[in-house]
């Protein structure tokens, strides 16, 4: 039986034991895993031995890798039958943070089950969505192959690692390290977003992040403004004037060479993202402003989601008051998009968003491999803030959605 053969009782699998999957999802919530904090190493060590455990009694071979900060699990499973692309699917299993405390309706990490006014059922808890229920929905839908059919049905090797959260610092010397294991024909990703609570969507670029801070001295102390005003270069002035001038008039870049390499959208990818018809109305009028700050000769998505931005994100100088205050393989592209329809009943979405996540530039680089990412996160879900959650939706329809993709992948 192949695997297209077998989805319908996968995907029956995959319904009738939801509650078993949200058991296991809630067993996993309950692990501290907060990486950006040293007091939580033993927290984090054992959300690995979970995942390692959780994987091992699917049929992978398991192993917790060390690294100078926290492990990686590394899942092999079993060799399918059927050959297919062999993929690598990753995710991490730590989490933010829980501050502040107060806000949180419930314990964080005593995950439950709420319901939204509009009655959308919710899981409730911190990394319910980020990363730990999106990564469930993929092993979950390999648990329910197994079941039904005894194989995976493609070759597939998992990598959840412990300090995304915090940057990744020890992964990439652990994948350039192991290379020769990691590298296979595809990578899987599940930590980005769905376009609305029915609309599936597959990201197709990352913005990334460089973060510089700049300090620009004039005089070699403090001058009285009465007594050297007007004669001492400010450095107020000057900063103000150098960061005025990255923009021009239009909303484009000013840096030199700061698009090379940015690449034009498909045409059939800008006619999907302009049908969305995404106002600034719309989007910017929830936060009190009305008029796109981007490029005016591009869409205001593209703005969000596919163009590079240059952005200040602060500027402290002199008297402050008390203290301081501080692109994806075209078929088995079509595959994922089919597959995604077949499950949300619309078609899926092919488009950038303005997040991270560090190791996926490395998958290209050091491993030569393209990624896919798929995730099922909705935009209310409070990522990194107080009250996370994640929609039940999500979990159930997402683990079915990546049951189909394995599916459609191994045909």
């Amino acid at each position: 039986m192949t695997p297209s053969q077998a989805l319908p009782a996968v995907l029956a699998k995959i319904d009738t034991d939801l509650e078993q999957s949200l058991d296991r999802l809630f067993d996993f919530l309950r692990i501290q895993s907060i990486s950006t904090d040293p007091a939580y190493r033993d927290e984090c060590r054992s959300a690995a031995e979970f995942v390692a455990k959780d994987l091992s009694g699917i049929g992978f071979k398991t192993s917790i890798r060390p690294t100078e900060g926290n492990p990686v699990v590394v899942g092999t499973g079993a060799p399918a039958a059927r050959k297919g692309p062999r993929v690598l699917f990753y995710g991490h299993y730590d989490v933010q943070p829980v501050d502040p405390l107060d806000l949180w309706e419930a314990p964080p990490f005593a995950p439950r089950i709420a319901a939204l006014p509009d009655g959308r059922k919710i899981i409730v808890a911190r990394g319910a969505c980020d990363d730990k229920g999106q990564v469930m929905t993929f092993i979950e839908a390999c648990r329910a192959y197994v079941a039904v059919t005894g194989e995976l049905p493609l070759p597939v090797t998992m990598m959840i690692e412990g300090e995304e959260e915090c940057g990744s610092k020890h992964l990439f010397d652990f994948v350039k390290r192991h290379r020769e294991e990691l590298k296979l024909d595809l990578a899987l990703v599940c930590d980005t977003s769905m376009w609305d609570p029915v609309t599936p969507m597959v990201t197709t670029s990352l913005r990334g992040l460089v973060y510089e801070e700049v300090t620009l001295t004039c005089a070699d102390r403090d001058l009285h403004s009465g007594l050297f005003g007007g004669a001492a270069q400010n450095p107020l002035r000057v900063l103000a004037r150098i960061l005025a001038a990255m923009h021009d008039d239009s909303g484009r870049v000013a840096i030199p060479g700061f698009y090379d390499g940015v690449r034009e959208l498909p045409p059939d990818i800008r006619e999907d993202l302009r049908a969305l018809d995404l106002t600034a109305e719309e989007f910017l009028g929830s936060v009190g402003l009305k008029v796109p700050a981007g490029e005016k000769d591009r869409m205001l998505i593209e703005q969000i989601a596919t163009r590079p931005t240059a952005e200040i994100n602060g500027m402290l100088g002199g008297y402050t008051g008390e203290g301081a205050k501080t692109v994806i393989p075209a078929q088995a592209m079509a595959k994922v998009r089919a597959a995604l329809a077949a499950e949300w009943g619309k078609k899926a979405l092919a488009i950038g968003e303005g997040g991270s996540i560090p190791i996926i530039g490395d998958f290209q680089r050091v491993l030569g491999m393209d990624t896919i990412l798929v995730g099922f996160a909705l935009d209310d879900d409070r990522v990194h803030s107080p009250n996370e959650k994640y929609d039940l939706t999500s979990f159930h329809k997402g683990t079915r959605s990546w049951a189909r993709i394995l599916a459609a992948l191994a045909a």
